[in-house]
């Protein structure tokens, strides 16, 4: 009786264990958002064979399995940015991956065009990063489910500033405890939703989202607006937002996502 009793103890420890397992959250991921600035198009040519022939390989080569790039749909004529998505486990990966690349010998050859640039030929006039963390009711990425070309999508990118950083976490809660849900179940595809932890526009979280066309976005958004009247109005989530930046991109054609 006693190895008995033992023994059901020993499996009903294990189960409690396995259960408290399966609903452990998992740990976020953080992306990296690298935004060129560009003036001509022999600047664009030179950022487009790099990604695609030299950063990306040598990306997916040190374990980072997919890379986002995005253009903007409407484009400034003095200026073209280019988007470029980084999804990593840890943070520290951000200098691993650098590293790692670094050394490698096809990289540095076929990026030696951009990589060994003269200063007065440089291939983009500046360069800015965004370190975001995933938000818990997301913790990872994902890749869009969309079935249109490319170049007929759009990806619509968000940042949402607030007045303060209690405020700013506040928005973030809203998210994690009810828009993720309203998201998902519209069946936005988003790609990410993230806290900025370091960046020029803070305090603030960004998210993407991803649809088909024009009129698949529009369409998402007013369904989505029926539902966000359900809990805009609560007051526990009131002036959360001081502004909103939306951007209109779409992937290039060498894009993981």
């Amino acid at each position: 009786m006693k190895t008995f009793l033992t023994k059901s103890l020993l499996s009903l420890v294990v189960l409690i264990a396995l259960t408290a397992n399966s609903f452990a959250a998992k740990p976020s991921y953080y992306y990296q958002i690298k935004i060129y600035h560009l003036k001509t198009k022999a600047q664009e040519t030179v950022i487009d064979a790099y990604l695609k022939d030299a950063y990306i390989p040598a990306m997916h080569a040190a374990g980072v399995k997919h890379i986002g790039v995005f253009k903007t749909i409407a484009i400034d004529t003095a200026e073209q940015l280019v988007y470029v998505f980084i999804p990593l486990k840890k943070l520290t990966g951000l200098d691993k991956v650098d590293e790692l690349i670094a050394k490698d010998k096809q990289y540095l050859e076929a990026g030696k065009t951009y990589l060994n640039a003269s200063y007065n030929d440089a291939p983009y006039t500046r360069v800015e990063s965004i370190i975001l963390k995933a938000f818990s009711a997301m913790p990872e990425y994902a890749l869009p489910k969309l079935n249109t070309a490319k170049s007929e999508r759009v990806y619509e990118l968000r940042s949402y500033e607030a007045a303060t950083e209690n405020l700013s976490l506040n928005k973030i809660g809203m998210f994690n405890d009810a828009e993720v849900d309203i998201f998902t179940k519209l069946n936005f595809n988003a790609v990410f939703y993230g806290q900025v932890i370091s960046g020029s526009k803070m305090p603030n979280l960004m998210y993407l989202t991803t649809f088909n066309n024009k009129a698949d976005r529009d369409k998402h958004w007013a369904d989505f607006g029926l539902e966000y009247k359900k809990i805009s109005g609560l007051p526990q989530y009131q002036h959360n937002v001081s502004k909103n930046v939306t951007l209109f991109l779409y992937p290039t054609d060498y894009s993981d996502f």
